[in-house]
């Protein structure tokens, strides 16, 4: 009996949370009997993207390499479309999967397009409506969906709003979001680990007085920070790393630790602004590991990250969110992420409810997560399996 040959599936990614979101997907094609993957990198961020790969073991099976020193946007666009269109010539997969909304993304699924390959988008149909915000990923998820054979919705909102632009409802599938199937892998390989706490934390920048507030006294309500948004450079940071400051000084038990990305747009304000202040870790940014474990550990969140919206809710860990405007919007309306821009004093002023108001905090730490179930990968791989049979 003749073997079929299997179907073969790229996975492109640039980023950190590309890779993240894309590993769930990657490993349930390893597992297929008809599908075979391909991880491809197109180097969008360099440091923060292996690290990911690392986290989960993932091969960079090809690394496209795309940027250059003072690359800016258009440059970036045009190199991903060029690079991945010369991968796809030399390569011919049955399939390409983009994740999110980078450049990477756009740029891969033009490439797909313009040679004849059926595109699959994973986390399609997340919108804002406003096209500075966030910018330029709006823009990027907008102009790709109509170019998509597969769409897939992490939320029926997701799948409404494609069914709004247009996009034929045969090619939308509503999954749920596969952040949540790496989180909770993720999770499940740290508790199968006899890693000590205080340790880890040393190693990855976080010492002296704070640390032992976190593991030795346990007297913290640890709040972790991300932010990364170029909507936000300039004032914005400047804004958000008053409000830590003044969260660090006046609410004793609060512990502020925010791996910091590294971007000298958001390196500068924050070394300039936060740099020595009590109560404060600033370390590098982190694998993902320790970005869970550190999740897992903290009392609440504050970000601008769409990822950490998503993937707290399942920790029990309220959110807020510092920006204006979110594409995830199913969060706010249940309660467990809450919009408050970049203004010191919203900030300051939630910060202090959630951790004096025991109440309030417990009711919005309890909602269920509006985004999955952790099983967002295997109907992502249901779907491909039908629509690519050997």
């Amino acid at each position: 009996m003749t073997t079929k040959k299997k179907k073969r599936v790229a996975c492109i990614a640039g980023t950190r949370p590309e890779v993240i979101k894309l590993a769930p997907v990657y490993q349930r094609l390893q597992e297929s009997a008809y599908l075979e993957p391909v991880f491809v990198c197109t180097g969008q961020h360099r440091q923060m993207l292996t690290q990911a790969l690392e986290s989960f073991g993932l091969p960079a099976d090809i690394d496209l390499g795309v940027m250059t020193p003072g690359q800016g946007l258009p440059e970036l666009t045009a190199n991903v479309v060029l690079q991945v269109s010369r991968f796809l010539s030399a390569n011919r997969p049955d399939a390409v999967l983009v994740q999110g909304d980078t450049t990477s993304v756009l740029g891969a699924g033009l490439a797909a397009f313009y040679a004849g390959i059926p595109v699959g988008h994973v986390e399609a149909g997340l919108r804002t409506y406003d096209m500075q915000a966030p910018w330029p990923e709006e823009m990027n998820r907008r102009l790709l969906a109509p170019l998509c054979r597969w769409s897939f919705a992490p939320t029926v909102r997701s799948r409404e709003n494609l069914i709004r632009e247009k996009i034929d409802p045969s090619t939308i599938h509503v999954t749920g979001n596969t952040a949540i199937d790496a989180l909770l892998w993720m999770r499940a390989q740290i508790k199968k680990r006899s890693s000590d706490l205080k340790q880890r934390l040393s190693e990855i920048g976080i010492r002296g007085n704070i640390l032992e507030k976190i593991t030795v006294a346990k007297t913290a309500n640890i709040i972790l920070v991300t932010g990364h948004r170029r909507e936000s450079f300039g004032s914005g940071f400047e804004n958000i790393c008053r409000a830590l400051l003044k969260i660090a000084k006046t609410i004793p038990s609060a512990v502020i630790v925010y791996p910091v990305h590294l971007n000298p747009k958001v390196q500068e304000p924050v070394r300039r602004i936060l740099g020595g202040a009590e109560s404060i870790a600033l370390i590098g940014p982190v694998g993902y590991e320790d970005f869970v474990r550190l999740m897992d550990i903290s009392f609440l969140i504050l970000t601008d990250s769409g990822g950490v919206q998503e993937e707290a809710p399942s920790l029990g860990k309220p959110v807020l969110v510092m920006r204006n405007v979110t594409e995830r919007p199913e969060g706010v309306e249940v309660g467990t992420c809450r919009l408050v821009g970049t203004d010191p004093e919203v900030i300051f002023r939630e910060v202090n409810t959630l951790i004096h108001d025991r109440v309030e905090y417990t009711r919005r730490s309890q909602i269920a997560n509006p985004y999955g179930d952790g099983e967002a990968a295997r109907r992502v791989i249901s779907v491909l399996e039908q629509s690519l049979p050997s």
